[in-house]
């Protein structure tokens, strides 16, 4: 379970440098960069005040209503980048969770995210939020309470530390919609799917634009995802079975349209929040993309499958491994591996006097 102890033991670790004149009545902010297939994930370790609330849902409306200024703070400009992506560290009310996790990015807080739990398997077992396992064994389980659910984290690790890669299994994951006729404002009627992995994502196949995933530019790639998102929030209910707080479209994820089972990889773009690009294959993506397979008769259970990101050719592994159920629907939970890597510390102050302390985006 986590405390504070372990919160001190963390910044123990971190060994934080003398810090620039600042505002002494507003904390430094401090975080553990990592990335996971190039996309970044900005942990909190220290400066963040308490998130309130019985459940980790309430704490996610809680710091909504109440601390967003950090959120912005923290994924803005001039501390970060309209692309950049955060978590906060939070108990869980759950007994079999080693910690809860608020996820940020440049609108809001998802409801999961599958690279930031490959990052932060590593990142709980090396910052000490997690019994190092005992001598020899080759992976250290931890249980990541997500504001979907309870998600297990398999670190391979060496020494009581993280080494190679992490994988996990998600919540139960489903197909909401198939071939769902959608009018799509300046492309007429589509085709698309809807399907979730811990979060909802619509998905269509680039070719549908005259588009090609691994080669068209990026914007033009976000102006057609972004599309077919807005169109499907104005035209369909998202409804999940057991959250209101998790009944909504989170973006749109564009794919080669080689869904049928290949040893060769299959490429998406996942454009999501506000045009925010995924530079991984996207974990809840991944998750989605394999349930919406399985719902189809493309793919059978322990069936893997190679998932690249055409942002950066950056590749995730996923499987279904057994049948389960959300509700009255047919689901499976679904295994994604990966690697993750950090990438530094930083120390973020605020200087009263400072226009932009609490950042700002350029569209």
């Amino acid at each position: 379970m986590w405390s504070r102890s372990r919160t001190q033991a963390m910044e123990r670790a971190l060994a934080l440098p003398r810090l620039p004149p600042h505002d002494p009545g507003t904390p430094a902010l401090s975080v553990v960069d990592m990335h996971t297939g190039g996309e970044p994930l900005r942990i909190v370790v220290a400066g963040c005040p308490e998130v309130v609330g019985p459940t980790l849902l309430a704490k996610r409306r809680y710091m909504r209503q109440h601390l967003d200024h950090l959120r912005r703070r923290l994924m803005f400009e001039p501390r970060g980048h309209r692309d950049m992506y955060g978590a906060v560290l939070v108990p869980s009310e759950l007994p079999d969770a080693h910690l809860g996790v608020l996820f940020l990015h440049n609108e809001g807080y998802s409801s999961m995210c599958g690279h930031a739990v490959l990052a932060l398997g590593r990142f709980a077992l090396d910052f000490g939020l997690v019994l190092a396992p005992p001598a020899g064994a080759r992976e250290a389980r931890v249980n990541i309470h997500c504001p979907c659910g309870l998600v297990a984290a398999f670190v391979e690790c060496e020494g009581g530390r993280s080494r190679g890669p992490v994988r996990f299994h998600s919540v139960p994951a489903f197909a909401l919609a198939t071939d769902l006729l959608v009018d799509v404002p300046g492309h007429g009627k589509m085709v698309v799917d809807i399907a979730y992995g811990g979060a909802f994502y619509a998905f269509v196949s680039a070719e549908k634009f005259a588009l090609d995933v691994c080669s068209t530019k990026t914007r033009d790639l976000v102006d057609a995802a972004s599309a077919v998102t807005e169109a499907v929030k104005a035209q369909f209910k998202i409804n999940h079975p057991e959250s209101e707080d998790l009944s909504f479209l989170y973006g749109t994820i564009l794919t080669d349209g080689k869904d049928t089972y290949s040893e060769e990889p299959t490429a998406n773009i996942c454009v999501f929040a506000d045009e925010q690009v995924d530079r991984s294959p996207t974990g809840s993506g991944v998750t989605a993309r394999i349930a919406l397979q399985y719902h189809k008769g493309l793919l059978e259970l322990n069936q893997t499958r190679a998932f690249k990101s055409s942002a950066t050719g950056s590749v995730l592994m996923g499987k279904a491994v057994r049948e389960a159920k959300c509700g009255d629907f047919k689901a499976v939970i679904v295994e994604v591996s990966g690697q993750a890597h950090y990438t530094g510390t930083a120390s973020f102050i605020v200087e009263d006097d400072d226009p932009l302390k609490d950042g700002f985006l350029l569209k």
